[in-house]
């Protein structure tokens, strides 16, 4: 959400940012609702103000017994009493109109991030690792993934395109994969949390899906969402609150379901694992004061790699031109693992600074130090990593001409040992 304020301070900077996203300017329709917001406000007070004058000179002529001079008064007071609820009502509709048009408005993009149109303007940071190369045919996941538990048919028999059942040798795989990223991440200093995964409309606001990406979610019967990623859920512990400066950072992770309807990606990976409807993640957070959240970023986005290190899995870092990144983002680093069965490197995690744009949407606040007054904090969100595409990975990365899987060494505790997915034969 952005501050009308910084925007009648400085509309052409506001424009100018905006262009980047290609979105048209907004400047002067913000302030021209303002200005009238404003002045309606102006004129309740006025009202207000005159309404109580009048009071005060009724009683006066009544006690000069000046009755008809009272009378004139009191129907002016009756005048201002039937003006003022449709100015209170004229201040409603315009505050809300102004509401809307500022949360539909993206974040503004940092200055290091470049212009682009989309992902071919990304910018490559680094890459780690050698693509993977086999003396076979590297198959992708979907033909290797059957023969030991994606079971694509059944999912989608129970529960439509996009649905899989996982079972037996990938189920185990699937969960080894969840419980490491999730302590790796703990490691690295975030506090393990178990989150609710159905929320209020006001969660799903202040970390930005609402209004605007209403159609990508799901929603129950009673009007809650489930969480298209523990982002939600995590960044909106500190909704309403007014933290002390020595609290922060406030680092949070989380192992859960995500559920996405996924609509706007008709016609893309329809096959196989890479996009569902349902998924699990290891989700990060961190909520940071605002000198922090710089080098935030930067530490984030180093966990999420130090899981494909681990898992010695080759990747590379994008940095998202303002045409590719989400509507909260100020900045974000995609990682993209190599994946030899599709000749190519896939988003795994996307790692993004958001600075005090969701904080507004949710009123989180901090006191700095020796200050009575309260600033907005920063908050970050990063996968690390989404689950399912990391099977993927290791599905396609450490295939044997078999059909077998070997285990990477780094997951092999959390299997009792196991070194290699047998095939079903």
């Amino acid at each position: 959400m952005h501050d009308i304020r910084l925007i009648r301070d400085d509309p052409a900077a506001f424009d100018a940012a905006l262009a980047k996203r290609g979105v048209a300017p907004q400047s002067a329709s913000l302030v021209m609702l303002d200005e009238q917001r404003r002045a309606t406000i102006a004129d309740s007070q006025t009202a207000q103000t005159r309404r109580n004058e009048l009071s005060k000179a009724i009683g006066q002529a009544k006690a000069q017994k000046d009755e008809a001079k009272a009378q004139g008064l009191m129907a002016e007071v009756a005048s201002l009493k039937e003006a003022l609820p449709a100015l209170e009502a004229d201040e409603a509709r315009l505050g809300g109109e102004l509401q809307a048009m500022l949360a539909a408005i993206p974040n503004l993009p940092a200055t290091d991030v470049p212009e682009g149109g989309g992902e071919d303007d990304n910018a490559l940071v680094h890459t780690r690792g050698t693509p993977t190369t086999f003396a076979f045919t590297a198959r992708e996941h979907d033909a290797i993934g059957p023969a030991i538990g994606l079971d694509f048919e059944t999912g989608a028999a129970m529960s439509g395109a996009r649905f899989t059942l996982v079972r037996g040798p990938a189920a185990k795989l699937q969960r080894a994969l969840g419980q490491f990223m999730l302590d790796h991440v703990a490691e690295a200093g975030f506090e393990q949390v178990s989150p609710p995964l159905l929320v209020r409309d006001e969660a799903v606001f202040g970390t930005g899906q609402l209004p605007k990406f209403s159609d990508d979610l799901f929603r129950t019967t009673d009007g809650r969402w489930l969480i298209p990623t523990a982002e939600v859920s995590l960044t909106n512990i500190v909704r309403e609150q007014i933290l002390s400066e020595s609290e922060l950072p406030l680092r949070f992770t989380a192992l859960t379901p995500c559920f996405r309807s996924e609509a706007g990606a008709a016609g893309r990976d329809t096959r196989g694992y890479i996009r569902q409807h349902q998924f699990d993640k290891v989700e990060m957070v961190s909520i940071v004061t605002p000198d922090m959240s710089e080098a935030e970023h930067e530490r984030m986005t180093a966990c999420a790699e130090g899981v494909l290190d681990a898992l010695q899995l080759p990747f590379r870092r994008m940095l998202l031109c303002t045409g590719d990144m989400g509507f909260t983002a100020a900045r974000t680093y995609d990682l993209e693992v190599w994946l030899p069965g599709q000749a190519r490197y896939r988003e795994i995690s996307s790692v993004s600074t958001c600075t005090d744009f969701q904080a507004r949407r949710m009123n989180a606040r901090y006191r700095p130090e020796g200050e009575k007054g309260t600033r907005f904090v920063h908050t970050l969100n990063g996968s690390a990593l989404a689950v399912g595409r990391t099977l993927v990975a290791v599905l396609e990365n450490y295939q044997q001409e078999d059909g077998s899987v070997a285990v990477p060494a780094v997951l092999q505790p959390y299997l009792g040992g196991l070194t290699v997915l047998e095939p079903k034969r």
